[in-house]
């Protein structure tokens, strides 16, 4: 599980723009969104650095939130 911050996350599109990103590099993930806070938590076995790839490729910024 990872959490990122994804600063020009912005609505309902941009959630299942990220989502469909994270599914392409593993389709049985999950992601919680809190659009306020402009933060997403990624459940996944894949590795960290390809979910936070195909999110850039979307076009979204990330960072990732320290725990």
């Amino acid at each position: 599980m990872v959490t990122l911050k994804i600063p020009d996350m912005s609505c309902g599109h941009c959630i299942k723009t990220i989502d469909g990103a994270v599914k392409s590099v593993d389709p049985e993930a999950t992601i919680d969104a809190d659009l306020s806070a402009h933060v997403v938590t990624v459940k996944s076995g894949a590795d960290e650095a390809l979910l936070r790839q195909a999110i850039a490729d979307a076009g979204y910024d990330n960072e990732k939130v320290a725990a």
